[in-house]
């Protein structure tokens, strides 16, 4: 099949968004499909390669396409929705895939004749996200008008009851756009994915405890729970894989570090090459992922983390939450700890930091459970997505 994938974004970009992108692509290449990545070009300079930024492998039948971008917020979006809507008139032949919602609102917005099929990937109800995300912040200032909101509400009805095919990367998620928007055919629930890392299980652990976790430090991700953590836990030290030295996100925690008096145990890597993520993960004893209680992280997250976590076969503490759930099972691949709370989590922690066995054993099932999330089973999954999308 001939797929369009549209990302208005520069490319390649150091968010998860862009190594999700990337990877599935690759992934539904990989499997025989003709698909053409449409984003905008690198703003650094030299441009950066997206295979080698991301760690990938070029692979026949995967092209990056770049489409115009001109300067200023207005006039770049309209020149790329623009630009989508001719280069999919040009390949009348193939299916659009994307997860932009305003693109695929548009899209399905054209006249009969030069609507191209559509399959929307969605990562959460855009009016919920946008009612939520200045509480999740600290930012009420950011609250959007009822207009956005109302604007917003009838782009998402519009593309579930138009597009050709509709993913979800929950249950939870799918369950909610439906009792929402009513039912539809076509919707398949596919969560994300990681990199296969072989079968070899971790060798045992002979050194002080250490909790890492990979990824932004956005207020809901729930870093702010484990440097917490970590102050009633003073036999544990933590490892953060990222961390934008430019964002106030990072200035946050490292205050909340030096106000929780972990500075010593806590280290932030910044910003490291994806090929360096996985190594940097390995030298922890077990991996957390501490999200907070929101609509966000409870129906709608379906994190890169926590399967490249799996990936490795180290032991996992997590959040309870709906989303995880669906991936994660207490007590036999991770231990599940009521979101919020850091004496939970590091009650948790301790746990497994004395116990070698629970650990082996949850790590174990981890990485027996990550060959269900690679990267080429989701672009299994994504099949009959596109296969119902073709017949629509």
């Amino acid at each position: 099949m001939k797929l369009l994938y549209f990302a208005d974004t520069r490319f390649p970009i150091e968010r998860a968004n862009g190594a999700q992108t990337m990877a599935t692509c690759q992934a539904l290449a990989r499997r025989g499909h003709e698909v053409t990545l449409c984003v905008r070009p690198d703003t650094t300079s030299p441009q950066r390669d997206p295979f080698v930024f991301y760690d990938v492998a070029p692979v026949n039948g995967l092209e990056i396409s770049y489409l115009t971008a001109p300067r200023g917020e207005h006039w770049r979006r309209a020149t790329f929705l623009l630009s989508a809507a001719l280069v999919a008139g040009r390949h009348r032949d193939a299916l659009v895939y994307t997860r932009d919602l305003g693109l695929a609102s548009f899209l399905t917005q054209l006249p009969s004749l030069r609507r191209p099929k559509v399959v929307y990937e969605s990562h959460g109800i855009a009016p919920v996200v946008s009612e939520e995300m200045p509480a999740l912040l600290g930012k009420p200032e950011l609250a959007a008008s009822p207009r956005k909101i109302e604007r917003l509400d009838r782009r998402e009805r519009r593309v579930w009851k138009r597009t050709a095919a509709y993913v979800a990367i929950t249950r939870a998620l799918a369950d909610d756009l439906a009792a929402r928007y009513g039912p539809r055919p076509n919707v398949f629930v596919v969560p994300d994915a990681a990199a296969a890392r072989g079968d070899a299980a971790p060798g045992p652990v002979h050194r002080r405890p250490l909790a890492g976790y990979a990824g932004h430090l956005y207020p809901w991700k729930g870093v702010d729970i484990l440097v917490r953590a970590l102050a009633v836990a003073p036999d544990l030290r933590g490892l953060n894989v990222g961390g934008h030295p430019a964002e106030a996100d990072r200035a946050r925690i490292e205050g909340l570090a030096r106000q929780c008096g972990v500075t010593t145990r806590l280290e932030i890597t910044g910003l490291i090459p994806q090929r360096d993520v996985a190594a940097r993960l390995a030298d922890a004893t077990m991996l957390v992922l501490p999200n907070v209680a929101s609509t966000i992280s409870e129906r709608y997250t379906s994190p890169l983390k926590l399967f490249e976590y799996l990936a490795l076969g180290l032991p996992i503490v997590a959040s309870d939450l709906a989303s995880i759930r669906e991936v994660l099972e207490h007590g036999r691949t991770a231990l599940l700890v009521p979101p919020g709370d850091a004496d939970a989590l590091a009650a948790a922690m301790t746990r497994l930091a004395g116990d070698p066995a629970l650990s082996a054993s949850l790590g174990a099932a981890a990485r027996a459970l990550a060959r269900e999330y690679t990267w080429e089973r989701r672009a299994e999954r994504l099949e009959p997505a596109i296969e119902a999308a073709a017949r629509a």
